[in-house]
């Protein structure tokens, strides 16, 4: 009898030990490294239309600098305040934008060890503390109208083999995951205002005389003088002295033309840019005078005309405008990546290889015989001619625009490279 209490005991001794050990298996329990796997980044983050600001730093490993670029809206319109506050075309793809970012879940952990940063492309591009100079990410940033942070991520390389996905990090946190998403933020300048600088149509030019000539600073002398006349009739176009030019570089250059974009912008004094929305002309004063020799721009003290280092163009449209696009100094700053690619498509392809960026002077104006003449006989113009002329000059006068080197190549051809 005794030993069937002993035994009994036992027994029960054995499944209470049992049951504990399925109560507290460590096997059961769910790994710390796992513990937020799929879920939202920023669950509070729920409407699109609720971010203000975004703000956008990029890493340019060759200088070891950052180039930070912000976006917000405000007193009622969006400007580039890393960029002398200048207008954004930024409503629609800032609410992309900021719909991708929300729905972003933590797909798959890689990492939790900060050693890892540099190989995901993680590290904080503003973490100073950090010593590598490769291995930096992209931050972005999204704020509401009170400056409060909505999401914030580091964006890192894209994930080998598995198309569609980033590496991302929190920044302040050291936790890596590889995440599904197709948010395309942007650092360049261009990417996130108007496209058609001219506002012109390549079909709807007419006349183009390009005036190419460099400046003897130091004689104030023309040199290199080359000008060429280019018309466009009954849908043919002439050169002067003769003979016709190759319809597909016409194509390049007034496709250059309808394409132009800027990559960087510098203002103009206030009291240059109110002169010149007036038909009154630049009144020289020093400040002025001194901006734009310092952006590769003179006055002719004896014809008063606007003269710049490397020549200028200037195109007629059907519609009777009348532009001038002037080919100032070369300007500071390192081409972006987009720059570099632009031509090929190669990512490979250097600055160097198109040259420099160039500051460019843009002006316009309007003319009712000319719109009458390209118009045809016994046809009316398009009376929107004035008006997009005058929304032109009031935005070209407060900037200072800059060009890739590859579009002011395009925009200064020769008569050799005319003929193809």
């Amino acid at each position: 009898m005794h030993e069937f209490k002993k035994t009994a005991l036992f027994c029960v001794v054995a499944a209470v030990l049992a049951t504990a050990a399925v109560v507290i298996d460590p096997g059961a329990a769910t790994p710390d490294i796992l513990s937020d796997q799929g879920e939202l980044f920023y669950p509070d983050f729920a409407d699109p239309q609720a971010p203000k600001a975004i703000e956008v730093v990029d890493y340019d490993e060759d200088t070891a600098t950052a180039r930070p670029l912000k976006v917000e809206f405000r007193d009622t319109k969006w400007v580039i305040p890393s960029h002398h506050s200048y207008p954004a075309d930024a409503e629609n793809r800032l609410a992309k934008t900021a719909a991708a970012l929300m729905e972003l879940k933590k797909d798959s952990i890689v990492s939790d060890n900060v050693e890892d940063h540099a190989e995901y492309g993680v590290i904080d591009p503003l973490d100073q503390a950090a010593t590598s100079l490769v291995g930096r990410g992209k931050r972005v940033t999204l704020r509401d109208a009170e400056g409060k942070a909505l999401a914030d991520f580091i964006v890192g390389k894209n994930v080998r083999d598995k198309p569609g996905h980033r590496y991302l990090r929190v920044p302040g946190q050291r936790r890596t995951y590889a995440v599904q998403t197709e948010a395309d933020v942007s650092a360049e300048f261009q990417d996130w205002i108007e496209t058609n600088l001219l506002k012109l149509a390549s079909g709807d030019v007419r006349k183009i005389l390009i005036n190419r000539y460099s400046i003897n600073e130091r004689m104030g002398t023309l040199e290199n003088v080359e000008k060429l006349t280019l018309a466009k009739n009954d849908g043919k176009w002439s050169i002067s002295g003769g003979g016709t030019p190759s319809q597909s570089k016409m194509d390049e250059l007034t496709g250059a033309l309808e394409k132009l974009r800027i990559v960087d912008v510098q203002p103009k004094p206030e009291g240059l840019s109110q002169d010149l929305k007036t038909t009154k002309g630049i009144q020289l004063t020093l400040e002025s005078f001194n901006s734009l020799r310092g952006h590769g721009f003179f006055i002719n003290q004896f014809t008063g005309q606007l003269l710049s280092n490397e020549g200028e163009i200037t195109v007629e449209t059907a519609n009777g405008l009348q532009y001038t696009l002037r080919f100032g100094e070369i300007a500071g700053g390192s081409a972006s990546s987009s720059e570099q690619a632009e031509g090929d498509g190669s990512a490979e392809k250097k600055p160097s290889d198109e040259g420099e960026r160039r500051y460019v002077f843009i002006t316009v104006d309007y003319s009712q015989v000319r719109a009458q003449q390209y118009a045809g006989e016994g046809k009316e113009p398009d009376k929107k001619g004035q008006e997009l002329a005058d929304e032109l000059r009031a935005r070209f006068a407060d900037w200072y625009y800059v060009i890739s080197g590859a579009d002011f190549n395009r925009l200064r051809p020769s008569r050799g490279d005319l003929r193809g």
